[in-house]
């Protein structure tokens, strides 16, 4: 009964570590130690500067009351012209922080953090690593690790279903940073009233030319000094600019010489408009995004994914999109493994022409499992995360261990075919243990190299390596010992090996 277990372990081991990677979770990549933070910090549309800066200042003197805080810097709106540009309402804070040399200690700094920004109302906030924040920019354009878009033509639906959603993820656990920000701010509507521009002889197009000369700004001149060109522009008085309220006193002269204010050709008020209406595609869309928090983004995508088709009602014409660094790490991991398994059947095609007879091929593919295994532990052992540099190290483990198969078969091969042993126990123990040193030399080589990396996976410097070593070390442990004592008892019991020169390396049928 023991011997039937111990076989049928063996028969599916590969199947049970494989069975085991879809219960790991996922990420892109891991945290990044990189001792900075940006805290994002949102204000509601038409945020004057000041304010801003003052919401700004506040959030600075509680952080900074923390002791894993060094220093906080605030950065309010971008400039007009550059790449990235925003408004006053939008402001970042760089928060340094005192060295803490593990990912546990970056996390817990970050839920101090948020539970600090909790006591400032009126304002939304998102931390994130520096790097990781310009990784998920550049990924979705969104800041965030998620982001969920509603697309569809009328906007005020589109704000009611970002609103549902956000609800939604907010109730997800590991939720954090969640924030829909609506584009609706104070406008002063100046809405024209065409009968009484035609009663005192005005024409529209010069009425809207002069408000916005008075609010905007009028280039009417040049001058010049040391060689340098200056415009002069036209402007009403700032004071005058700040009170829209008195828009309405605005003098308007006609083409045709008469005065009239404002308030007479046109209703003046005070309103609220969309500042911006995105657009992916031709289509308009609303966006949420959160972070994850004490949890892998992967999984968390696929809660927040279940929960919203689930939850949501979308009306006829709208439907939902996810972006962020869950649907890259999805992405890249299905590149991945077609290109492997692409890769995979090169290699099984060229192994086949070698080893002639299928069950020396099955031998040397056999490995594969042997180094499955101890990956799948590996990465059960480090969190039970996959990332891309998992995915990576499982790739460079499989080639690896198959080299070390390879060197076993084929020895037994030579065994057989050129020094003319009879196949049996005597040739098995043979072959392993003249074939001892090199396999050794190579795991032991890969595995003092890798060590360092491997153990110091959380440093700086060492995130995205550090998971590729340890699938890779732990694959090896298992797949050399597994290589050394079990493989040459299969090869044993299901091998084919023939002698004679006639049989070239492996012999037919």
């Amino acid at each position: 009964m023991l011997k039937a277990l111990v076989e049928s372990s063996l028969r599916h081991r590969g199947a049970l570590a494989a069975a085991a990677l879809s219960f790991f979770g996922g990420e892109l990549l891991p945290e990044l130690q990189e001792g900075h933070l940006i805290v994002q910090m949102s204000s509601a549309p038409g945020t004057g500067l000041e304010a801003s800066l003052e919401t700004g200042r506040g959030v600075t003197r509680e952080l900074l009351a923390r002791p894993f805080v060094e220093s906080v810097s605030v950065q309010v709106g971008r400039a007009e012209l550059g790449e990235d540009t925003a408004g006053p309402d939008f402001g970042e804070l760089i928060v340094a922080l005192e060295p803490t040399g593990d990912e546990e200690g970056a996390e817990a700094a970050r839920f101090e953090i948020r539970k600090a920004l909790a006591g400032f109302p009126g304002a939304k906030f998102a931390v994130l690593p520096f790097l990781e924040e310009r990784i998920e920019e550049t990924i979705s354009g969104s800041r965030a690790e998620l982001a969920v878009r509603a697309y569809g033509d009328d906007l005020d639906l589109l704000d009611r279903l970002a609103e549902e959603i956000e609800r939604v993820l907010r109730s997800v656990p590991g939720s954090a940073d969640v924030r829909f920000q609506r584009s609706e701010e104070p406008q002063l509507a100046v809405r024209l009233r065409r009968d009484r521009l035609g009663q005192l002889g005005f024409r529209p197009l010069e009425v809207l030319e002069a408000v916005r000369a008075a609010f905007q700004g009028e280039r009417v001149a040049q001058v010049y000094d040391a060689g340098r060109a200056f415009d002069v522009v036209v402007v009403l008085d700032e004071a005058l600019r700040r009170e829209p309220e008195r828009a309405g006193e605005l003098w308007i002269r006609s083409r045709g010489g008469p005065l009239a204010p404002l308030r007479e050709l046109a209703d003046v008020y005070l309103a609220t408009g969309r500042h911006a209406v995105l657009h992916d595609g031709a289509r308009r869309y609303q966006e949420v995004t959160c972070n994850a928090s004490g949890r892998d983004v992967a999984s968390f995508a696929a809660e927040a994914k279940r929960r919203i088709a689930s939850e949501v009602a979308l009306p006829t014409g709208c439907y939902v999109a996810f972006a962020g660094s869950a649907e890259a790490h999805a992405q890249a991991r299905r590149e991945i493994l077609v290109r492997s398994a692409l890769a995979g059947a090169g290699v099984v095609l060229l192994l086949s022409i070698v080893f002639r007879r299928p069950r020396n091929l099955l031998l040397v593919l056999a490995n594969v499992p042997f180094a499955l295994v101890g990956g799948v532990l590996a990465v059960l052992l480090a969190g039970g995360v996959l990332s891309v540099g998992s995915l990576v190290g499982f790739v460079t483990l499989f080639g690896i261990t198959t080299r070390n198969s390879i060197m076993l078969v084929s020895h037994f091969e030579h065994l057989v075919a050129r020094e003319g042993m009879p196949w049996g126990l005597e040739a098995a123990l043979r072959g392993a243990s003249e074939r001892l040193v090199p396999v050794l030399m190579t795991a032991l080589d890969t595995g003092l190299g890798l060590l360092p990396i491997a153990l110091g996976s959380g440093e700086a410097g060492r995130e995205i390596e550090g998971p590729m070593a340890q699938v890779i070390l732990g694959g090896l442990a298992t797949s050399t010992a597994l290589n050394l004592l079990v493989l040459p008892a299969m090869a044993l019991k299901w091998g084919r090996f023939a002698a004679g020169p006639a049989e070239g390396r492996g012999g037919s049928g």
